[in-house]
């Protein structure tokens, strides 16, 4: 069976070129792209998504997959079966993440004693482990911590209300997909398995960001729009926890009671 082939292909010929921008003509045989206009939308080559369409090549990298998904103009719920397909495929992603590493005690305990300052820990993909209560009010009404795992980079990337709770929502995007490359450049598995799914279900969006992204700052200030204080700007420092969880400890203070010179 080739579904990843057959799928790429009924989407090519369902699109029309006027939803993509390009000339109608006249002498057209099918109403959909043709294999050249569909290949340098997505900038590669004619022969290889001939050989993807007929199944030749099963392996496809998700940056691939991403600019294809961006070139067909699919849709979230599309984006996300295209993911299912390379993973039931057996393509470059693995059927499914390890589970996160719990909290130590002794870091949730020193989480209730950061109340009622805002603050989580986190692990290399962005898993939001542990948070205080501080932290519930900050990004509960934005809904990052509706997810069973809540993630930062999924938020950030995949949920419309993203750019909502962060008025930089330019500067927050770009910091998460340079936190996944660094956890995936130092072999994070997990942190990797991600950032080929939102290669995929993303697209660019994310892909160019992942693929130019510097080492994360780790520390620096952030805008979020909260519906009861307003919009807030906070300054914020990552800390690396010891131990061999990988986790990191995120502490969010306000900027109007730091100290003369502060960020």
């Amino acid at each position: 069976m080739n579904a990843l082939g057959g799928f790429l292909r009924a989407r090519r010929e369902a699109i029309t070129p006027t939803e993509v921008g390009l000339p109608t003509g006249t002498r057209r045989r099918t109403p959909g792209l043709r294999r050249g206009e569909l290949a340098d939308l997505a900038g590669i080559s004619v022969e290889y998504l001939t050989r993807l369409e007929r199944g030749r090549d099963r392996h496809p990298s998700a940056q691939v997959l991403g600019a294809l998904a961006d070139a067909l103009r699919l849709s979230s719920h599309e984006r996300v079966h295209l993911h299912r397909l390379v993973k039931a495929g057996g393509g470059v992603l693995c059927p499914a993440s390890t589970a996160p590493r719990p909290v130590r005690p002794t870091v949730l305990a020193l989480l209730d004693r950061l109340e009622p300052t805002p603050a989580f820990v986190a692990d290399a993909q962005g898993d939001v482990l542990a948070c205080t209560d501080g932290f519930r009010w900050l990004a509960g009404p934005a809904g990052l911590l509706d997810a069973d795992r809540p993630n930062l980079a999924r938020f950030v990337f995949g949920d419309a209300r993203a750019r909502t709770a962060f008025p930089e929502w330019e500067q927050v995007a770009d910091e998460q997909a340079a936190a996944l490359r660094a956890a995936a450049d130092l072999g994070d598995g997990a942190a990797a398995m991600l950032a080929e799914e939102l290669s995929i279900t993303v697209g660019a969006e994310f892909g160019r960001r992942f693929a130019a992204s510097a080492v994360p700052a780790g520390t620096g200030v952030e805008q979020w729009r909260h519906p009861e204080a307003g919009t807030l700007r906070l300054a914020y420092e990552s800390l690396t926890v010891p131990g061999d969880e990988d986790h990191r400890l995120v502490v969010y203070v306000p900027v109007t009671g730091l100290p003369p010179g502060s960020p």
